[in-house]
């Protein structure tokens, strides 16, 4: 007996961000019909708070550097670029009628800066090509019968497609939808899912009382100094932000997963900031040992290294009087100032999620090995990525890899 054309072939995809969007586009083109089911009342919604600031699309850095940016998992998220990379992004873009640019810092931005107007032209786009949105609808797991279950408006909904698209997200910002409480249904059929831990996150550090009055004050530029797990020294300068607990911003952002990996397996991460970068150690010493005329502490600080504000509060939070009256030590403390992080913020408030599916636990086009026909994409597997593009473009990629796989499924049957 032939196979039903595709056209008669049905897939659910659960959850309306980048990746089950795009998932509905590719298997929408190769011919499905496509069902899409999001809990909240609208798609996209981290999507839209996340071009709140200017919507960061994808990064200018060239492959295979971009690819670096997953770490151990550059591997298997290359293989997603390789079908669906930055530049495939900016061209999608465009047909969408949103041209992009490079900034400065090689990130790549839709020249009005918005994310809502993308929105609304690709979903737009989707419901004119047939795409069935479902909105308040939200997931439940599996019934006994193997059914698709939904909590809607209306009452329970079971449904059974021939295929289905799991693009359930992390467990950050988990008003906006993504709260991960998938995890246990997937956990008891079988699939292997690693814990949801926090990324692209800030840390707390016990602070004396009197820091809480510079929580918001930029520190920039500085230079991070950390190790890996296996010892090796690392530096990046960037800029971050004093928090009401501690600490976040990008540079924080950029290398959380060392510093979360230290904490879970130390109880603490040391992280060491050069809060002068372009002065030498020699050269600060040098400005210190300069008489000080009967200036305070502090504005002998700001004349002979250039440090005041947020930056003199943290030198004199974690030196004591000695060290700041001994031009050595506080020449030191300057150009690597000890901070000791205790934890990092919870999963809920930021950025985004580690962990999550194992892609040992799925095939290469990302189809559970133990569920055939379900597919997952986007945030919900166990991948991570800095700031600045990499997030999205991942996403957007592995939706598209999940829906081709789906499809080249369906074909088979």
């Amino acid at each position: 007996m032939s196979a039903a054309p595709l056209h008669a072939r049905t897939l659910a995809i659960i959850g309306g961000g980048p990746a089950g969007l795009m998932a509905a586009e590719t298997a929408r083109a190769a011919g499905l019909s496509v069902d899409l089911y999001e809990a909240k009342g609208s798609v996209g919604r981290k999507f839209l708070i996340a071009g709140k600031g200017g919507m960061n699309l994808t990064h200018s850095e060239t492959r295979p550097g971009f690819d670096a940016r997953y770490r151990e998992r550059a591997g298997e998220v290359g293989a997603w670029l390789d079908d669906f990379d930055a530049e495939a992004l900016r061209a999608w873009a465009a047909g969408l009628g949103v041209e992009t640019f490079v900034g400065s810092s090689g990130r790549v931005f839709p020249t009005d800066l918005k994310a809502a107007p993308l929105l609304r032209g690709w979903v737009r786009r989707l419901k004119e090509q047939g795409v069935r949105f479902h909105v308040q609808h939200r997931w439940t797991g599996w019934a006994d019968d193997g059914a698709l279950r939904f909590d809607t408006p209306d009452g329970a909904l079971h449904i059974e497609p021939d295929a289905t698209v799991l693009a359930l997200g992390g467990a950050s910002w988990p008003q906006l939808g993504s709260d991960g409480a998938w995890q246990p249904w997937l956990a008891a059929r079988g699939v292997e899912v690693a814990p949801l831990k926090p990324a692209n996150c800030g840390f707390d550090i016990a602070f004396s009382a009197h820091m809480a009055k510079h929580a918001g004050a930029p520190l920039k530029p500085v230079v991070a100094h950390w190790r890996d797990a296996q010892g090796n020294a690392h530096a990046q300068q960037g800029e971050c932000v004093l928090t009401e607990t501690g600490i976040e911003g990008s540079v924080i952002y950029a290398i959380a997963p060392d510093l979360r990996e230290a904490i879970e397996r130390d109880g603490s991460a040391r992280l060491e900031l050069d809060l002068a970068p372009g002065r030498d150690l020699d050269r600060l010493m040098t400005e210190l040992s300069r008489p000080r005329k009967g200036r305070s502490i502090g504005d002998h600080l700001r004349r002979a290294a250039g440090i005041e504000g947020p930056k003199a509060a943290l030198v004199f939070e974690v030196t004591d009087a000695a060290a700041r009256n001994d031009p050595a030590q506080l020449a030191a403390a300057i150009h690597r100032l000890p901070l000791t992080l205790q934890r990092a913020r919870p999963v809920a408030e930021t950025i985004s999620s580690a962990g999550g599916v194992r892609l040992e636990a799925l095939d290469a086009v990302l189809m559970l090995a133990g569920l055939p026909g379900t597919f997952c994409a986007g945030e919900m597997l166990d991948w991570e990525a800095p700031t600045g593009g990499y997030l999205l473009t991942a996403c957007f990629a592995s939706g598209r890899r999940a829906a081709k796989g789906a499809t080249a499924w369906l074909q088979g049957l």
